[in-house]
């Protein structure tokens, strides 16, 4: 159990702040909420959510050697690209709802890797394929700047480098 003042990462929401937990009756059934304030609230949401609900995703923020890690984790290949897009979209969305850092981190690297590639031959990656990426990088890109006290954008920055390099070596082979 979370207590109030935790950061935590809510499926779908990202990183959110524990603002109270309280009893909320409904119906006659009395259940103890987390009430979460999104970080990036820019629509002033706020989430109520049973303290047992196992239909979400919620874990604490990720420490900083585990950051390191994952960031570090860029420098190897991804995922497995898979060439059927329903079946790829499907695969990576239940990735990312595991809640898997680790995985939903190969996931990234594999679509970042995937658009450098294609935009290299003038293509882009598909509209699912893009709106999956945004969302990853918006939740996990933003719990690693947290966890090792630094900017979304710099974890981004070094991510694509960690990526580029890696990608140009890889074509420079070819």
């Amino acid at each position: 159990m979370f207590n109030k003042g935790d950061l935590i990462v809510y499926s779908g929401h990202g990183i959110c702040k524990i603002e109270d937990i309280c009893d909320i009756n409904i119906a006659g059934n009395t259940k103890a909420y987390y009430v979460l304030q999104p970080l990036n609230n820019d629509h002033q949401l706020t989430i109520r959510t049973p303290v047992d609900n196992n239909k979400v995703t919620m874990s604490s923020l990720m420490q900083k050697d585990q950051a390191e890690e994952i960031l570090d984790s860029f420098q190897f290949p991804g995922a497995n690209w898979i060439e059927n897009n329903h079946l790829r979209i499907q695969t990576y969305n239940n990735i990312v709802k595991s809640g898997n850092r680790r995985e939903i981190a190969k996931i990234a690297n594999t679509l970042i890797r995937k658009k450098h590639e294609l935009e290299l031959k003038d293509r882009k990656i598909s509209e699912q394929d893009k709106q999956l990426l945004t969302s990853i990088k918006s939740v996990l890109f933003k719990e690693m700047a947290l966890s090792l006290h630094t900017t979304y954008e710099t974890i981004s920055n070094e991510v694509n480098k960690l990526l580029l390099n890696k990608t140009e070596e890889q074509i420079e082979l070819n």
